[in-house]
Parts: structure tokens; C-alpha cells; sequence
């Protein structure tokens, strides 16, 4: 089992799961900020929700793309 200081040094807050959903879309994120943020998404509805979203926005403007 974690420790408490070791579990804060993993846990991600909103503000930060969402500069890295956004940041994910632009680059390939690290292996520990990956792991950060599955595990925040793994308890936080609201932030899934963004994580679709996100989703939904990169399929939309792959199948905008591939119809020109």
C-alpha cells in the first residue's frame, strides 16, 4: 500500500488532470504524467467526461479532415 506523502505525490488535482488532457492533444506526454492522470480519471467522473469530450473533438476534426 502507498504511504500518504508517497499517494499526494501521485494524486493530480482537476486544474492539473486538465492542462494535461489539453496538453495530451498537442504531445505525448511523459510516462509518470500519463500514469497521473489515469489514475485521477480512474476516480473522477467530471474529468472522464472532459477525457470524452476531448475525444469527440479529435474525432470530429479527423473525419473534417478526411472530407476535404
Amino acid at each position: 500500500m502507498l504511504s500518504l506523502a508517497r499517494h499526494r505525490m501521485f494524486r493530480v488535482s482537476c486544474q492539473q488532470a486538465s492542462r494535461l488532457l489539453s496538453q495530451r492533444q498537442d504531445e505525448r506526454l511523459s510516462f509518470g504524467q500519463r500514469a497521473r492522470l489515469r489514475l485521477h480519471l480512474m476516480y473522477c467522473d467530471a474529468c472522464t467526461n472532459v477525457s470524452r469530450q476531448f475525444a469527440a473533438l479529435r474525432l470530429a476534426m479527423r473525419r473534417l479532415r478526411e472530407g476535404d
